[in-house]
Formats: C-alpha cells, structure tokens, sequence
C-alpha cells in the first residue's frame, strides 16, 4: 500500500458505521448478554460507578484502532460525528437540542463551569441542600471569596423539600444549584416544581443528574432547568472520563466559558486567527480535544439506551427496587429511601435495626453480590441489565431477622 493510499482497515471501515455492534432488537430481556459481569457478580452499584457493555467496550477499540492505522488523518471526521449524529443521540436521550450540549470529564467539571462562569456579585447567594455530594458544594462555598453566600436548605426525613428552597431565596439569589436524586437515600427532588419556583423568581436552576440520567426518563425542555451536569459512568454506563453538560439556549449567554481554548471559538484549522469570538452553542464549553476514545464509549451506552427507550428503563428499574423493598421488609430490614409518589429512583438504601451493616456487606461481596454503604446505609443500584434473579439471590443471601 502506498503512504497516500486511504486505510481500508477494518477499524477505519466500522468507527463511523451507524449501527456496528448491530443493536437493532436489542430488549430488556436479552441486553443482559452483553454485560460480561454477570457471568461473575450480582453487581448493584451502578450509582458509584456502572458496569460497562460489550459495545461500549469495542467502540472505545474501534477508535483506537483508527488512531493506530490512521494517526490524525480521521480528525476532521471526528469532530463532525462527534458535534452532529452523537449529540443528536444524546439531545434524543434527554430532550435538548444538539445545540445545548457539550462533552465534560465529570459531573464536576460542569457544575464547576456554571460556579465559576457567572458574573457573581457580592451579595449574592446560592442554594444547596445539606445532603449533596461534595461536588455539588466546593465549587459554591469557593465563592465566599467573592462574598458570595451558600444558603442550606435542611432536609427534612432525606427529602429537600421546594417550599423550604422557596423559603431560604431572596432578591439576591442567583442559582438554586440541587442534586435530582441524592446520592444517598435516592430520593428523587421535584425538579419541574423547582424550575418553576425559579423562574418566578428570577433565579437560575443547577442540577446535578449523574444519579437520574440513565434511569430514569427526562426532559430537560419539558422541565424547564438553564444547566445540568451528567457523569458517564454511573448509570450512562459509560466509560470513566466522560460526561455531558447542558445549557439551555436561552442561558447559554449567561455564562463565561471559564476555561478557553481553540475549541472554543470553533475555527477548525484557522490556529493564527486570534479573534476570540465563542462558538455559537454549547461546544464553546468544550476548550480543546475533547476525550475521543471515551465519547466514542459513551455514544454506544446512549444507543443501548435509546434503543432499550428511557421509559421501559425507568420501569424495569423501579420495577427491581420494588420487589428488593418488598423482600426486605419481610426479613426485618428498613428502607430508608423515601417511597412516595415521585419521589423514588434507582438507589434503594436500607439497614438492619440489630445487624451491622460493614458485616452484611461483607457477607453480601464473599457471596459475589456489590452493593454499596452510603450514609450509614446500605444502597443498591440495579441497572437495566440487572433481573429479577440478581434480586431475589440478593435477598437469599441476607440474614432474616
């Protein structure tokens, strides 16, 4: 083969297929064939870091194997796939616009673009509850130093409650910045309540959503929120290092892309142009390379969802944290995730009144079952590729009262 020849390999011929891991027909009740952890565990802590496919997996290896044959020479095709069929996948996904959405690392790297990207005033406030993830809190209270206030909305029983965050606003809050489900207990906030709270008052909504995107349904649109933040690795399934961030059209000029970079101005190979004028959407959040390996990844995480569909996803889900509630509280267990309407998720915690809980989680690991200890609780995290079965060998393996 000449040097000016194209690469007819068989990764150069796959990486911008439509459809290459064929998931057309794919269905809740055969998607478990293409998670090889089942073959060795009962793997319930997808809320800390997801178990990944078979797909996702030989998409990352395809893009690779194009670097390897190809070095560059794809790049162009890179960005465009990426910026166009990926991110209209994505905007399907969560109902946006392709427009609205940029590629990040981590939940945090978008939650810190929307701290940092503000014009803050002192005087000003945000709002948080008092249960986030760190995440969701360092990046606000480093704004003390701009004489920013952190304002705590106190839960009530695991719950944040929007009469409470009504009542902690003033004139001078800027952002209401909230976990849709908390990390803890899975409570599930009011998001649409919440949007609406702040529009009357003339405040921005923040939400971190790595704990809802993926299982359960959403509409960005629909809900009425400026920014949300997702990681890819928990319930995207997707790999570590990868991540989206939305911002809503209408509050795109809001922020200040706190970091920039020749991605940012969106002028391809025009390097020697130093005009800094932000591209017209989301991507001028995006500074420089973004993770093409990991995005490959995650675009097939997306397809298994979208062809699974987020509403046959949300039921399995709560379908499974139902039947573990159920056996739980005949063996003595309490479940500490609140179980109203609306307020459940994937994470279901529960304790024992009498057992240890670092000694169930011990017996539960030797007996090939991961789960995980948060707030002092055990939580499970089943994904859509969990079943009935993985519940009910859990159930078996825990002590009855």
């Amino acid at each position: 083969m000449r040097h000016d020849e194209p690469n007819t390999s068989a990764a150069n011929a796959d990486l911008f297929a439509a459809d290459p891991d064929g998931l057309n027909g794919l269905t809740l009740q055969n998607v478990g064939k293409l998670f090889p952890i089942k073959q060795k565990r009962c793997y319930f802590n997808n809320a800390s870091i997801g178990a990944m496919s078979l797909p996702v997996i030989a998409a990352v290896d395809r893009f690779l194997g194009n670097v390897r044959d190809n070095g560059r020479n794809d790049y162009p095709n890179w960005c465009r796939h990426a910026d166009t069929e990926f991110k209209d996948r994505i905007a399907r996904l969560i109902g946006a616009k392709r427009s609205e959405i940029a590629y990040v690392k981590n939940t945090t790297e978008g939650l810190v673009t929307v701290a940092n990207g503000l014009p803050w005033k002192a005087g000003d406030n945000v709002i948080l509850a008092d249960i986030e993830y760190p995440s969701n809190v360092y990046c606000w209270m480093r704004l003390k130093r701009l004489g920013v206030e952190v304002r705590w909305v106190k839960n009530r029983a695991g719950r944040i409650l929007v009469d409470d965050v009504r009542a902690a606003m003033d004139g001078r809050t800027r952002i209401v910045s909230l976990s849709a489900v908390q990390f803890s207990n899975g409570y599930r906030h009011d998001i649409a309540s919440t949007a609406t709270l702040c529009r009357e008052k003339g405040a921005l909504f923040n939400i971190d959503a790595i704990q809802w995107v993926g299982a359960l349904k959403i509409d960005v649109e629909k809900l009425g929120i400026d920014f949300m933040s997702v990681g890819g690795h928990k319930w995207m399934l997707a790999p570590i290092g990868t991540g989206i961030f939305y911002c809503r059209s209408e509050s795109l000029d809001r922020l200040d892309p706190p970091s920039v970079g020749y991605h940012t101005v969106g002028k391809t190979e025009d390097h020697m142009d130093y005009e800094l004028v932000y591209r017209p959407d989301a991507g001028r959040f995006e500074e420089a390379l973004v993770n093409f390996p990991g995005i490959w990844g995650l675009d097939a995480a997306v397809r298994v969802q979208l062809a699974l569909t987020s509403e046959a996803i949300e039921s399995h889900i709560l379908g499974l944290t139902s039947r573990a509630a159920e056996g739980l509280r005949r063996r003595g267990y309490d479940i500490v995730s609140p179980f109203g309407d609306g307020e459940r998720s994937g994470n279901l915690s529960f304790s024992h009144p009498r057992l240890a809980i670092e000694d169930l989680e011990g017996r539960l690991r030797s007996a090939g079952i991961d789960l995980a200890i948060r707030g002092g609780k055990l939580r499970i995290s089943p994904s859509y590729y969990n079943d009935t079965q993985e519940i009910d060998r859990l159930l078996d393996v825990l002590p009855s009262a």
